[in-house]
């Protein structure tokens, strides 16, 4: 829960609306009442409305008789966000178009206030694949998204997305040598980085840029070598590719092009 002890304007209601949205939003299995209550350190008594309301407003849906479940109606509020529906509906063919020319998958994020967020992602076309899921939040330092996200901003913009981040599970905190990473990841237009959670995968990732050149989002495609189909593009020629969507992208979008070297 948020500390409030210092907020001018209290609103405990929303508050404990909020609360259970929350927390229900960061647990994969169902609650029941007295879980929730529990969790949120009030007594079952004190949320029994709030969660009836959250219900009937379908947010969130009661299942298996007394337990508690968050619905996609949150999802399908973010998605209904101008600018995000634009940009995600704008970047699906590109990315189903990358998938199939590299035979990799692939997922759009984007930064929202202190978050790096999955807003699209394209399986690649074989019956395997790496992926993460729409919705994820991912790390602003330990990506190859968050890299793109920071190089590709301005300073006052970097600052501010540094002092507001949130923390992940997986930071380590801040690289000692993080600014001469964004400094080259900016030079040469792309990131190319082992991953930091999976062995074998490389993040290839690359902006998708405004008219000022700065990112819109990141285009990340979490490379897996194919040992199985020895003619499937390798890192180098899925960076290429990558690079293209990127450009066509930024082009659909009316802004500014990538223009980059080789990893």
């Amino acid at each position: 829960m948020l500390d409030d002890a210092n907020d001018r304007y209290r609103a405990p209601a929303l508050d404990k609306g909020l609360d259970i949205l929350e927390l229900l939003a960061a647990t994969d299995e169902s609650m029941t009442q007295a879980e929730i209550a529990k969790a949120l350190n009030r007594s079952p008594n004190e949320i029994y409305r709030m969660l009836d309301r959250l219900v009937r407003r379908s947010y969130v849906a009661r299942v298996h008789g007394d337990r508690y479940e968050l619905t996609l109606r949150l999802f399908a509020l973010a998605h209904q966000h101008a600018p995000v529906r634009r940009l995600v509906s704008q970047a699906l063919p590109v990315m189903r178009q990358f998938s199939r020319d590299s035979e990799q998958a692939c997922h759009l994020a984007i930064y929202d206030r202190g978050r790096v967020v999955v807003v699209a992602q394209m399986d690649a076309p074989s019956y395997w694949s790496y992926s993460i899921r729409v919705g994820a939040r991912v790390s602003l330092y330990n990506t190859g998204s968050g890299h793109v996200l920071l190089a590709f901003a301005t300073p006052e913009e970097r600052t501010m997305m540094e002092a507001e981040r949130e923390e992940q599970a997986e930071d380590k905190g801040r690289p000692d040598n993080l600014d001469e990473r964004l400094a080259q990841i900016r030079r040469r237009g792309f990131e190319s980085t082992p991953s930091a959670q999976s062995q074998s995968v490389y993040n290839l990732s690359v902006p998708v840029l405004g008219a000022n050149d700065t990112a819109l989002a990141a285009l990340t495609c979490p490379f897996l070598p194919r040992i199985d189909r020895p003619n499937a593009p390798n890192m180098q020629e899925a960076m290429d590719i990558l690079l293209a969507a990127s450009r066509d992208l930024s082009h659909v979008l009316g802004r500014g092009a990538v223009e980059a070297g080789s990893p």
